[in-house]
């Protein structure tokens, strides 16, 4: 059994989040607070696996709240309740920097008490039962995909783009005329035939040998997103010499907040991606909320597009999405990374970037909040690396480096 501590000054709201978690399996209300500072003792007693928390109450806020839980208790899950508003953003926000796990919005433009509460229960039951760990949603591990051998011969090249020199052509996008059929191995040139030994659903052979020069970033995350980009950006320096698109699954309002807090805390310039934006390097663009991030060309340049098509694997933004465009656009010349976070969006496009020859960067388990979307990469035996939170900047940072560094030598 799950239990949940339920932490808020409003009555009605306290009541909303007890109807909304009492039909759900496994999961108990062991107890409510009407403020931060009765939430301490309340911890104490009871244990909670689980605590939802307030952001604005009176004597002891749920920010000073969330400080004051990290001096005793590293673990426990905190889930804020925020308001889709720009304050509610900021401070939400602000709870995640100073601990909290995730967060869920406030019901708003319901018509009904009953559509509140199932508003609540749809976004907030699965979060306490993947951050509680009592359901684990990660998939399990898998080795990672073979390496050509040195002196193997390598695929044909892949053919440059104007303007983007070493980058992949396009190739077909799942779900757009030309596309390889649901199914179907995509075809690969100089690929040989699938022998009897073959195995189904085994990952695609690199079409080029890892090492090559890089031309774009691409990171997408969900729950624990915030504080993994944050660690992540805060390492690359302002003279990296490429973009960086970003997907994290964030309502609108708190992706523009949210890009704002990076571009005052990290070396880049971080910006809320917005419709026509030219991609410069050094730049980091964020997916804005219920838009998905696209990328296309006009002469040499490339220039992001927002799309409203339907949410895929429940989002919108979608790193899938995202991914598929960077594929289409950049191939082999694309390294694409996945943090922690809840489901499995990015595998379906951490798929079509490995075979357009991109390179794929998965956070490991152990520095994850939640190893639902990097686990699926690496179960699906995507990832080429899997990296703790701690080293993937690095990581990064040096790709970029040895790769266009290799490519001027050539």
């Amino acid at each position: 059994m799950i239990s949940v501590l339920v932490v808020d000054d409003s009555v009605v709201v306290r009541r909303l989040i007890v109807d909304a978690l009492s039909g759900a399996d496994q999961i108990e209300v062991v107890g409510t607070a009407s403020n931060g500072l009765l939430a301490q003792a309340k911890i104490d007693q009871l244990k909670p696996d689980v605590i939802t928390m307030d952001i604005e109450m009176p004597q002891m806020d749920g920010i000073t709240a969330v400080r004051e839980l990290r001096k005793r208790h590293k673990r426990i899950p905190v889930i804020m309740f925020s308001t889709l508003s720009a304050a509610g953003a900021a401070s939400t926000l602000e709870a995640l920097a100073a601990g909290a796990t995730d967060y869920v919005t406030k019901p708003s433009n319901v018509g009904s008490v009953n559509e509140s509460i199932k508003a609540v229960r749809t976004e907030l039951v699965p979060k306490i039962y993947v951050l509680s760990g009592k359901r684990r949603m990660s998939a399990p591990p898998m080795p990672p995909p073979a390496r050509p051998s040195a002196g193997a011969p390598s695929a044909a090249p892949p053919r440059p783009i104007p303007g983007r020199p070493g980058a992949a052509s396009p190739r077909p996008i799942p779900g757009r005329p030309g596309a390889t059929p649901p199914g179907a191995a995509p075809a690969r040139p100089g690929a040989a035939p699938a022998g009897p030994g073959a195995r189904p659903g085994s990952p695609a052979p690199r079409r080029t040998t890892p090492g090559g020069r890089i031309d774009i970033l691409a990171i997408g995350s969900s729950t624990g997103g915030p504080d993994a980009l944050t660690k992540v950006l805060q390492h690359i320096p302002a003279d990296i010499s490429v973009p960086i698109v970003i997907t994290q699954h964030m309502p609108p309002v708190f992706t523009k907040m949210f890009a704002e807090r990076l571009d005052r805390s990290t070396p880049l310039r971080v910006v809320e991606a917005g419709d026509g934006m030219e991609l410069n390097p050094s730049w980091a663009y964020i997916a804005p909320g219920d838009k998905h991030l696209v990328l296309h060309r006009r002469g040499t340049s490339t220039l992001i597009q927002l799309s409203s098509a339907p949410p895929e694997n429940s989002c919108r933004p979608a790193v899938d999405v995202m991914f598929r465009s960077v594929a289409a656009l950049y191939g082999a010349s694309a390294y694409a990374t996945v943090l922690t976070g809840m489901g499995h969006d990015g595998r379906g496009g951490a798929k079509v970037l490995r075979d357009a020859g991109a390179e794929i960067l998965a956070q490991d388990e152990a520095s994850s909040v939640v190893w639902g979307m990097p686990g699926a990469v690496v179960g699906a035996g995507l990832a080429d690396e899997v990296l703790p939170l701690d080293r993937i900047a690095a990581h990064l940072v040096n790709r970029v480096k040895s790769g266009r560094s290799a490519a001027v030598a050539r």
